[in-house]
């Protein structure tokens, strides 16, 4: 395992997380948008924008799950002596 991480495209990966997410995760969604629209008969045109929004649309996927990132360090960073917020409570508690 450790040699794979001597890989450049994999070191690159490690240390660029959610710009590689955006990657495999358009890659993905493009060969899907290919796999099923290739017997429509699309304009290049229609092509290129379909293909622009995958991106755009995996683009933001992976900035909605990076918030969940971003959530759990503000709630590390709070004091212990804090007060809970309301949500923090458990539904037995309310």
């Amino acid at each position: 395992m450790q040699t794979l991480g001597q890989l450049p495209p994999v070191r690159w990966a490690l240390r660029h997380p959610r710009v590689s997410a955006w990657i495999v995760l358009s890659l993905g969604m493009i060969l899907l948008l290919v796999n099923e629209a290739r017997g429509i008969g699309l304009l290049p045109g229609q092509w290129i924008a379909l293909i622009v929004a995958c991106i755009l649309v995996a683009g933001a996927c992976i900035w909605i799950i990076s918030w969940e990132d971003s959530g759990d360090s503000d709630s590390a960073d709070a004091p212990a002596d804090s007060p809970k917020r309301e949500q923090d409570t458990p539904v037995s508690q309310k």
